[in-house]
């Protein structure tokens, strides 16, 4: 949850950690909480989802992304503000949309707008979208064709509701691995409850 340089944890902090924790993802998204990269900021919380079902060894071909925030109560230069988000995101294509041109220029419309969506107020976003084209050759012909789309952003939240700021991304995730709109979701506490 926080940087071993520091071991007092700020209030601020420790409600983002707790409104993150107890915010509820798409029932088709599995939600986890990974380790914190270190050696950015004195705090950060992390976590990572998979668009369901999952393959044998837990990881999805339908999209995977991860989630971090950043917390300096002195704040860095370039965030404008004690607070950051980092995110990524990436998914499979197929068809005629691997090719479309406009597929970045969507793809970051669609984080803006699910930040829009959730009430997520931010300044300061930077990012990029990367589409991603593998073509087999030889005696991998054919075999090793593929596209996926990534999507890496960061921005300063504003304000102190950040959990939309994660639904935000896991709406995110949702559209760029195309699942339908959904109304169900599932807690990070839910998910404890069933594993304990």
């Amino acid at each position: 949850m926080t940087d071993g340089a520091s071991t007092s944890v700020p209030g601020e902090f420790a409600l983002v950690v707790q409104q993150l924790e107890s915010a509820s993802l798409r029932s088709d998204l599995r939600l986890r909480s990974i380790p914190s990269p270190s050696g950015i900021a004195p705090h950060s919380v992390a976590f990572a989802a998979e668009v369901l079902p999952l393959d044998d060894d837990g990881s999805s071909a339908h999209g995977a992304g991860r989630f971090i925030f950043l917390y300096d109560p002195d704040g860095q230069e370039g965030w404008a503000g004690t607070q950051r988000v980092v995110c990524f995101a990436q998914a499979p294509l197929e068809g005629e949309i691997s090719t479309d041109p406009m597929l970045t220029d969507v793809a970051w419309s669609w984080l803006t707008d699910a930040l829009a969506s959730h009430d997520a107020q931010y300044t300061h976003a930077s990012g990029t979208a990367t589409r991603v084209l593998a073509k087999g050759f030889g005696e991998l012909a054919g075999d090793q064709d593929s596209a996926h789309i990534e999507l890496r952003a960061s921005w300063t939240p504003t304000g102190s509701a950040i959990a939309g700021h994660l639904h935000a991304w896991g709406e995110l995730l949702a559209m760029l691995s195309g699942l339908p709109p959904q109304d169900g979701a599932i807690s990070m506490d839910a998910r404890r409850r069933e594993r304990g």
